[in-house]
């Protein structure tokens, strides 16, 4: 696995150098950072993101097209990129955050040639879902703090992350520092309608406390309790009695549980199951939780000096992507 540009040091900002021994890398000036498992690390596992690496580990393939039979993430990484996969035909391009791997194996597919990362250790599961493609390179990384000189890359891909970062605006700022001029930011957001109920939000606190081996077992459980009279409300939907509607309604603001019946029923029973699990500790684990407007994305998007801006409600929230001019 070949990084597809040079790594430079995140804290010197000079070229690495591949160590004699153990097969990672070094820093003129003394810093070093180890492979494991094939993969570069740039940062400590043990950060505000380690809930999200053991959930990706534990759903590896949950969401991946490629395993649900679906399109559902295929549309929304069009719809993100203006229409078409077509346009990263042998471009260079960073996701940052990757995750799994749901949009990285499309990117790839795609014909993109693809520097993914993620803070977690989820780029592990990345690593296991993609490694078979070629011009792929992962590796485990701050998007603050890089390991590639700025500027190189003709698209920068950031979806479902910027709002679980301490500071959406920095982010933003640095995913734009990796754009080339003629180079595209593409980007998504929570928005203000993405809130919290009363019980969400309490066994967010209590959960946030907690470690990640025990979040997920947590929200395992609280599905496997739950689902039965979820399905039970779905399955009943046609039925117009008004005290049985009335009862769903109630059931269904009050669930912690992240429900897509509605919303993706093509995944069928055991899918939706597990999204509901996957989806619910993502929402109740996330340790940063920011909403911004289409406009304040748009805005900030514009004063990093990005052109032909376009910011809509769309997906997840905000779904945003601007230019950096050419010259």
């Amino acid at each position: 696995m070949l990084a597809p540009v040079d790594l430079h040091c995140p804290e010197h900002e000079i070229r690495l150098e591949s160590q004699a021994a153990g097969d990672g890398l070094r820093c003129p000036r003394g810093c070093s950072f180890p492979r494991v498992g094939d993969i570069p690390r740039f940062v400590s596992s043990d950060n505000y993101a380690s809930a999200f690496g053991r959930q990706w580990k534990a759903f590896r393939r949950t969401q991946l097209d490629s395993y649900t039979g679906t399109t559902i993430t295929r549309d929304r990484l069009r719809r993100c990129l203006g229409g078409s996969l077509d346009v990263v035909r042998g471009r260079l391009v960073l996701e940052a955050g990757c995750g799994a791997g749901r949009f990285t194996e499309l990117l790839l597919g795609a014909g993109a040639r693809v520097f993914a990362c993620d803070l977690s250790e989820a780029v592990e599961a990345n690593y296991d879902n993609c490694c078979a493609f070629p011009d792929y390179f992962v590796c485990q990384a701050n998007i603050g703090r890089l390991p590639v000189a700025p500027g190189q890359f003709d698209f920068v891909i950031c979806l479902g992350v910027i709002q679980h970062t301490p500071d959406p605006e920095e982010t933003l700022r640095a995913l734009a520092r990796q754009v080339k001029p003629g180079g595209s930011l593409v980007v998504d957001h929570y928005t203000g309608e993405i809130l919290l109920s009363e019980t969400q939000a309490a066994l967010r606190r209590f959960l946030l406390k907690r470690s990640p081996r025990f979040t997920i077992r947590f929200c395992t459980a609280l599905v496997d309790l739950l689902w039965p009279v979820h399905r039970w409300c779905w399955r009943t939907r046609s039925i117009t009695n008004p005290t049985l509607a009335s009862l769903r309604g109630s059931f269904l603001r009050k669930s912690p549980i992240l429900d897509y019946h509605q919303s993706y029923a093509q995944l069928g029973d055991a899918l939706l199951k597990a999204w509901a699990v996957l989806d619910t500790h993502d929402a109740l684990t996330d340790y940063y939780k920011h909403t911004r407007t289409v406009d304040e994305i748009a805005g900030m998007l514009r004063s990093l000096g990005l052109v032909d801006v376009h910011a809509s409600l769309g997906g997840n929230g905000v779904e945003a992507r601007g230019r950096r001019p050419d010259s």
